[in-house]
């Protein structure tokens, strides 16, 4: 009997490396050198669930991670910090940009790391998390600011964590008891649904309203694994919602966004925001004009459940925080009003 065929990305461990990159077939070996030049500004990660996902390395599931020599090219209006929160840090740890919630974000590291992240000069294997006075001191602010009702654990990925420190950090959330909410963003069960685990999942355990938001790009990053994991959170009484970046040569079609919304649906998952991309260096590559954005969600209006409708938006450079891309706040070309009136002219639209 003949043994059966591997996929061709089945691959054992993370690759981080050129050299490891070339050897799986993701890269030409004559690539070699500009992928050493990207490393030297943003980290590599390729781990097995989600090379088992690509057909071709330029696919939509492999153009997301496989690093290129286009990510070099920065234009004018790109930022190291596109969203302003280093400016909005009051300790290390916390950003705080809404009277009533906060990010928490208590390591830098990602199971993957994406090409168009808008954190990318922030995030890597060498991001760490925070020790334990950091942490006690991002706990300590959260604890004297009573007007924080949600706390959003973000980082890197926060299910990278070990489930005892995640756990941790979970329960002194849950002594608060101005905090409601606790909201969970992760890309785990899509790039390493291996560990969403029994454990893991009990270090998720509070009485707060636990939410979790994964980020997910393409309907194919739905594999049977990933549902597996998402069916075991589900189970556990977490909600689940849908985050997206609105990607060229990933999913700016209507038919590629009608099948992921409705894929997450199917996997008791709510749409919840499609993010217009943001301006981090080195990502002109996968910018889709907001204009055609909005042709692409106006052709699945009626196609759809409400279910599957996200609110397409755009996080203002600066910290002024996300605006839907509607008509009401779209000025003009290049021009977007924020949630309280002020106008904003923006390069990249």
């Amino acid at each position: 009997m003949s043994s059966p065929v591997k996929p061709p990305f089945a691959i054992s461990r993370t690759l981080r490396t050129p050299d490891e990159l070339i050897a799986a077939g993701m890269v030409p070996p004559a690539h070699r050198a500009e992928l050493q030049a990207v490393g030297q500004h943003y980290a590599t990660a390729v781990p097995p669930a989600f090379a088992a996902l690509m057909q071709s390395p330029t696919d939509p599931i492999g153009v997301q991670v496989i690093p290129s020599a286009q990510e070099l090219l920065v234009s004018p209006a790109e930022r190291s910090d596109p969203i302003g929160d280093d400016a909005l840090s009051p300790v290390p740890g916390i950003v705080h940009r809404y009277a009533d919630r906060a990010l928490l974000k208590p390591l830098l590291v990602c199971p993957l790391y994406c090409r168009f992240c808008f954190r990318r000069e922030h995030v890597g294997p060498d991001g760490g998390v925070l020790d334990e006075e950091a942490l006690s001191r991002a706990l300590d602010w959260l604890r004297t600011h009573e007007q924080i009702r949600e706390v959003i654990l973000t980082g890197g990925d926060p299910l990278m964590l070990s489930p005892r420190r995640l756990g941790e950090i979970v329960q002194a959330l849950s002594g608060m008891a101005h905090v409601t909410t606790i909201r969970v963003h992760t890309r785990v069960p899509v790039a390493a649904p291996e560990r969403v685990t029994d454990t893991l999942l009990d270090a998720l355990e509070t009485d707060k309203a636990m939410w979790m938001a994964v980020h997910m790009n393409h309907a194919r990053e739905m594999a049977p694994p990933t549902r597996d994991s998402l069916r075991r959170i589900v189970r556990r009484g977490i909600p689940l919602l849908g985050q997206s970046v609105l990607l060229r040569g990933v999913n700016d079609s209507e038919e590629a966004l009608e099948s992921l919304f409705r894929t997450m649906v199917e996997n008791r998952m709510r749409p919840y925001y499609l993010h217009q991309l943001d301006p981090a260096p080195g990502t002109a590559h996968f910018h889709v004009p907001v204009e055609r954005g909005q042709q692409l969600l106006a052709g699945l209006r009626g196609r759809v459940t409400g279910l599957a409708w996200p609110i397409y938006v755009l996080d203002i450079p600066g910290g002024y925080g996300k605006v839907p891309l509607g008509p009401d706040y779209i000025l003009g070309p290049k021009q977007v009003r924020d949630p309280e009136g002020a106008v904003h002219n923006l390069d990249r639209l």
